[in-house]
């Protein structure tokens, strides 16, 4: 294991020693992530640095080294304590089905809360015991349900991916409303005057239109999820 994965373990897992002797420490870990955390949901992650969040500590960045040995490491812990713990199943009578469509739920505004995190959760690297805690809460809904380890693991995958695209089209609308909305006016411009070409769309668009173009991408696309999830159930019961 390198010298930097091995320092993010050790900062996401501890032991965290404290010093038998000098003066009690500063800075804590979790008030360091919370000063990375503040400045990531005001400008974004590529707003933070080793040096903004000294400065917002009121310490040196040399000083922030003692803890904290750059800003990989920063970022993991931020992601840690951004997520925070993981939800605890609405019942103790709920089914897979529900556990899931209430996991993925509460995942949805953690991304809301922290946009950042989509851009600080991507790729293979080290998860603390907080997130993981999430991933093990979701597979924990589909025990008993007949999927291997394999299934449940790609099914609480493809649960996470459809809440970050639904998260990820949200960011890019912005303040102007939901991408659904967006997109439906755009195309219905576009289909007054290209309408014949496209007849399908056409037709789609209307009917979204009198239904108040809600959006619905999130909902339709985790009952969908789910019900392909309950058919593959029911195979393994049979």
């Amino acid at each position: 294991m390198s010298d930097e994965r091995s320092e993010t373990v050790r900062l996401l897992w501890g032991p965290h020693l404290k010093p038998s002797r000098g003066p009690k420490p500063a800075l804590s870990l979790g008030g360091i992530a919370r000063a990375g955390i503040e400045i990531a949901d005001a400008e974004g992650l590529a707003a933070v640095s080793m040096q903004r969040v000294a400065g917002l500590l009121g310490v040196t960045k040399m000083a922030l080294y003692r803890y904290v040995p750059g800003k990989s490491e920063l970022v993991a812990l931020m992601v840690e304590t951004a997520v925070g713990e993981a939800p605890s199943p609405d019942g103790s009578h709920c089914g897979w089905r529900e556990q899931l469509s209430d996991w993925a739920g509460q995942l949805v505004s953690v991304f809301e809360q922290h946009p950042w995190l989509l851009d600080a959760t991507v790729g293979p690297r080290i998860m603390g015991p907080g997130e993981l805690a999430w991933t093990e809460q979701a597979l924990a809904a589909l025990d008993g349900t007949g999927l291997s380890g394999a299934e449940r693991l790609d099914a609480v995958l493809l649960l996470a991916g459809h809440v970050r695209g639904i998260v990820q089209q949200a960011r890019a609308a912005g303040h102007a409303g939901t991408p659904e909305a967006q997109l439906i006016v755009t195309l219905g411009e576009l289909m007054q005057a290209h309408g014949a070409d496209y007849p399908a769309l056409t037709a789609a668009l209307t009917s979204a239109t009198q239904h108040g173009g809600q959006d619905q991408g999130f909902e339709f696309g985790l009952q969908r999820i789910l019900d392909g999830l309950g058919l593959l159930i029911a195979q393994r019961s049979n």
